[in-house]
């Protein structure tokens, strides 16, 4: 488990292009028949990334549970929250088996146990990418898909930001502690994402980008509204983004980005929103 300390506005005025990048960026997330996991003291969130190929993956294969969260088993005071991004997959959660094919989401409540990942066509594993956060109550495991996510549409072509969010946990579609998350896709021609930018001090966010050729990258832009930043992110990158940083990106093509939040509350437009000419 690779362990990420908060960095502060102040401190991060001053960082090169490489310190930027190992407190924020995490560049790989999926490795055959492996756990690969991030753990941010920014709220305590933790983002994962399995891709089962030739056997079945127990979530805790590589994390020290007792080591690193102080519990018995993962889920033991946290909540989860995944959406398959590759080839139909299964989680078995103790004795129940859910399938999830490519775009569908699974929360997984407080205290579940033995926690299990397949993948249905070896040649086309199931990419689970997944976030974590602490939990105080135990709220029902449940599978949520394309269909069932709450679909909102938002932009136009003359800004280059057509596109639909699907809400796969968010409180219209389910109820839990503090974790929200969903995916949101570029229209064809489209790739500004979250412009005209905003902040949440009351939250932070994950963003996992997605569906980008080799040749493509998107440029994540953060810090403070009038110290902004940039970090050049590749297919299947996460980038964390503490509350006090704004959160955008303009890709070389249009591109998939998944966000996952935790913070205070759950309301999805709480944010404190910020004109393109004030920014610096």
């Amino acid at each position: 488990m690779d362990i990420r300390y908060g960095a502060n506005q102040a401190d991060v005025k001053g960082y090169d292009t490489q310190k930027l990048r190992e407190e924020f960026l995490i560049e790989k997330l999926f490795e055959a028949d492996e756990v690969l996991s991030t753990y941010s003291h920014i709220d305590r969130i933790i983002t994962m990334g399995v891709m089962p190929v030739s056997q079945v993956i127990a979530l805790e294969k590589s994390i020290n549970c007792r080591k690193n969260l102080g519990v018995e088993y993962f889920l033991e005071r946290r909540e989860l929250g995944i959406i398959n991004i590759g080839g139909t997959g299964s989680v078995l959660v103790g004795d129940e088996a859910y399938k999830l094919e490519k775009m569908n989401g699974l929360y997984i409540g407080k205290e579940s146990k033995n926690i299990r990942f397949s993948s249905e066509d070896p040649s086309n594993p199931a990419k689970f990418y997944m976030c974590s956060t602490p939990a105080h109550k135990k709220f029902e495991t449940k599978l949520i898909t394309l269909e069932l996510a709450n679909k909102v549409e938002m932009g136009a072509f003359e800004t280059s930001n057509k596109r639909v969010i699907y809400q796969f946990i968010h409180p219209e579609v389910l109820e839990t502690c503090q974790l929200s998350m969903g995916c949101t896709v570029l229209d064809t021609g489209c790739v500004w994402n979250s412009m005209p930018c905003h902040t949440h001090e009351r939250r932070m966010e994950v963003y996992m980008y997605f569906n980008l050729t080799e040749e493509n990258v998107v440029f994540h832009f953060m810090g403070e509204p009038q110290q902004t930043r940039n970090i050049v992110i590749q297919n299947e990158q996460a980038v964390i983004s503490p509350s006090w940083s704004i959160h955008s990106g303009c890709g070389t093509s249009n591109y998939a980005f998944i966000w996952s939040m935790a913070g205070e509350n759950r309301t999805f437009t709480d944010m404190d929103h910020i004109k393109a000419s004030d920014l610096r």
